[in-house]
């Protein structure tokens, strides 16, 4: 196997790509363009809101497949490629639990829009970093019209040891992923980023061996097992670091534009 065989690259944001500060680096966009050049497919796969993920690649939302929600609402150019909704009844008795758990904010992150009943500003501040589209509620319990890709939960106390006891009795049913610090993802049980590589591999035609990856936290578990140069950053949880094959630097250091840099060099080099 050699750089030469990739055809699909698949990337984390927040923690990967993005910065601290969620940007982009500006030297992000040159980088993409030679990959399509190459003939080379990029996906985006984050736990972001599939609008607020076209905001953030705005300038080539076109050219970029959406692995949204945690892989649970696949799009390319507005065809969706792929929907694993949630159903109402199990995330009812999600959110009664939440109600129960101190310092933390449910989520519904549907198809149309994200559903919240708190104007809390500390935790709207969050939000807003991550869903485009939102409506707060009276009660969540209410929120009917919609299909349902994922529940979330912003945990203000810290999600690994607050909040996630509280829901880890469900991981034979659901995806239940620490995503972040504070955050918390529950999700259909075939609903993750890991599903999302293989529907886009079936689809056109690639390999374990022609797939690169990258990604820092438990939501990106299920993809870096989908390619065979996955990558975890070096700011990546120790228990990623594990599964993945190769280490990518910091998210603050540019890591993933510097693995895609190399690659393309190596391209040039051999031709």
């Amino acid at each position: 196997m050699s750089f030469s065989d990739i055809r699909l690259i698949a990337t984390d944001m927040d923690g990967t790509l993005l910065n601290s500060k969620h940007e982009l680096s500006e030297t992000f966009l040159p980088a993409f363009r030679q990959l399509k050049e190459q003939g080379i497919i990029f996906v985006a796969a984050s736990g972001r809101q599939y609008y607020n993920l076209l905001k953030t690649l705005d300038s080539v939302k076109d050219e970029v497949i959406f692995a949204a929600e945690n892989g649970s609402y696949v799009v390319f150019k507005d065809e969706e490629i792929h929907i694993q909704a949630i159903d109402h009844e199990t995330v009812s008795n999600l959110i009664r639990t939440a109600r129960t758990i101190t310092r933390t904010y449910p989520i519904i992150c549907g198809k149309k829009k994200a559903y919240v009943e708190s104007a809390e500003p500390e935790f709207i501040d969050h939000l807003k970093l991550y869903f485009e589209r939102y409506e707060i509620v009276e009660d969540l319990l209410q929120v009917t019209d919609d299909q349902f890709l994922k529940f979330t939960l912003c945990d203000l106390a810290g999600s690994e040891a607050n909040s996630y006891p509280h829901y880890k009795n469900l991981e034979d049913t659901l995806q239940v992923k620490v995503s972040g610090p504070i955050w918390l993802d529950i999700s259909h049980k075939q609903a993750n980023k890991g599903v999302a590589m293989a529907v886009l591999q079936k689809k056109f035609g690639i390999s374990f061996e022609e797939t690169m990856v990258f990604g820092d936290y438990f939501n990106d578990l299920e993809m870096l097992q989908k390619g065979y140069y996955s990558y975890a950053m070096a700011n990546a949880h120790p228990d990623i670091k594990k599964v993945a094959r190769f280490m990518a630097k910091g998210n603050d250091e540019n890591g993933v534009v510097e693995v895609l840099t190399t690659l393309l060099d190596w391209k040039v080099t051999q031709g």
